[in-house]
């Protein structure tokens, strides 16, 4: 490989990562910024305080036009387990990138 295309190459390398980093910050810095509200909704799932409005909503009580995505089961459900899926996944990149083994 000529000289000035590997420059080439590693230039746009250069470029995905610094847009790569970059992106990932913007979304650590959103997620951190919403820990709080993750863990009021995740201790609110399942409490009682979410099976007497489940109930609630159960038995007409709430009003029809009341956004309610809270009080469905498996929305609730899938965004914990995609949260510990994600979780998981950042463990294993860290610790890859710790080790110095880029994925």
């Amino acid at each position: 490989m000529k000289q000035t295309d590997r420059i080439k190459a590693m230039e746009r390398c250069l470029d995905a990562a610094e847009e790569a980093v970059k992106q990932l910050s913007d979304a650590l810095e959103c997620y951190e910024q919403n820990q709080k509200s993750i863990k009021k909704l995740f201790d609110y799932y399942g409490s009682t305080l979410w099976m007497k409005d489940f109930e609630d909503d159960e038995a007409g009580k709430l009003p029809a036009d009341l956004k309610r995505g809270v009080l469905s089961e498996d929305t609730v459900y899938n965004l914990i387990t995609d949260h510990h899926e994600l979780v998981v996944r950042m463990a294993n990149i860290i610790t890859k990138a710790i080790e110095g083994q880029m994925l």
